[in-house]
């Protein structure tokens, strides 16, 4: 391999999907306002060989928000993350054509802290090449690292000097204030990120039933191929940490979700109202090794109590960071040190959370694939997954 500056980005490569599908993938924003949506759709595309790859973080801004959330000088952080990511890009084709010819299940998915919508494209782009519409949904209330929306321009600028009328207004990660109770901020958080997973739901059926949509991000993307390309009847929603408690309460909020894959959740965020009501739809719980403890197992169990739809396996070796695409695009001692890589090889971590999930998805959706071969890896049975929890839930002993 020659030693050029492009040989980490050769070397760390997110992986690409296995399915029998090539992988596009394309923005949406709409409504000029915080209030619209945005999302990253990755769908099954034609082949596109003139396509090029979709670049993995498509601002600097991200980089900057990221600096934030880290407590690093963001023109350490922006500078670092440039280096070492800023070529990186993710294995879907950008604005590739859709391909027709089938109705595919739809999933929302959901990402934690921190994080924004293209981090989670290993596990977007999978699902994707196995023949799911995927809608990465990117949140608007202060949890991701850094987004965006588009407003138009003030008058003042010479309209001559600006290519658009629309500029991004930039809202980045909020800190807790001191003295805040960070649960009450979460719940508030997670009740908004609920309703943004439910209104990219809206969004992708209103543009299935042929309805037009104004994009304010200008791609080429034919949004009208999609037009009676969703299977309406099967709908889940997936998502990663405070993702995974927007799972939880979005499951409780819509009954066109018919089921739900929360990995490695983060159950502080989750209201008392939602334990009580409880939440009908089968969940998949799939934990790290390394993240969990007693307090949150036992609120997912809480909530999942005597349901035979509700399961929850752990993957040996693997960290939080197993689940978004950083453990793939960082070294060894980077990995390590940051808690990005585990002890099993990424690949495989990744591999079993996306094949217990697409067996799981094909129980509760009734999909006709060939998913049911992993059907073990739901009891957790298998190399390297265990069933419920390696947390000790035994309450400690009097002293």
């Amino acid at each position: 391999m020659e030693m050029g500056s492009n040989s980490t980005e050769k070397f760390y490569r997110i992986p690409e999907g296995k399915g029998p599908h090539s992988v596009g993938c394309t923005d949406l924003m709409t409504e000029n306002a915080v209030e619209g949506s945005f999302l990253r759709l990755y769908y099954p595309s034609c082949n596109a060989t003139d396509n090029e790859e979709a670049p993995w973080i498509p601002d600097k801004e991200y980089y900057q928000g990221l600096s934030d959330f880290l407590n690093m000088y963001r023109v350490v952080g922006e500078r670092l993350f440039q280096y070492y990511v800023g070529s990186v890009t993710c294995p879907a084709k950008s604005n590739a054509a859709f391909k027709p010819g089938e109705k595919y299940p739809l999933l929302i998915f959901s990402h934690g802290l921190g994080a924004f919508r293209t981090i989670y494209s290993a596990i977007c782009i999978e699902m994707a090449s196995q023949g799911f519409i995927v809608a990465a949904v990117e949140h608007r209330d202060e949890s991701a690292s850094a987004t965006y929306y588009c407003k138009k321009k003030s008058i003042s600028e010479p309209p001559e000097e600006s290519t658009s009328s629309m500029e991004k207004e930039w809202i980045y990660y909020r800190k807790l204030k001191t003295g805040e109770e960070e649960r009450c901020l979460r719940h508030k958080q997670v009740q908004q990120r609920a309703q943004e997973c439910i209104k990219a739901l809206n969004l992708i059926l209103k543009i299935n039933s042929g309805e037009e949509v104004t994009n304010v991000l200008h791609s080429n993307f034919d949004w009208n191929s999609l037009k009676d390309s969703v299977d309406t009847s099967r709908i889940a929603v997936m998502g990663h940490s405070f993702g995974g408690a927007t799972v939880i309460e979005s499951l409780s909020k819509e009954i066109r979700f018919r089921c739900g894959i929360a990995l490695d959740a983060w159950m502080l965020p989750v209201g008392d109202d939602t334990y009580q009501n409880s939440v009908p739809q089968p969940l998949l719980f799939i934990n790290s090794e390394k993240f969990q403890w007693a307090d949150n197992i036992l609120k997912m169990k809480k909530l999942s109590s005597n349901d035979a739809n509700k399961k929850m396996i752990t993957i040996k070796g693997s960290v939080h960071q197993s689940f978004p695409d950083f453990t793939f695009v960082s070294g060894e001692i980077i990995g390590r040190f940051f808690k990005l890589k585990g002890e099993i090889d990424p690949n495989e971590a990744i591999d079993i959370s996306n094949h217990a999930s697409l067996a799981f998805l094909q129980k509760h959706l009734s999909l006709k694939k060939d998913f049911n071969k992993w059907d073990s890896l739901v009891d957790g049975v298998g190399p390297n997954v265990i069933p419920g929890t390696n947390i000790d839930l035994s309450p400690a002993e009097p002293k």
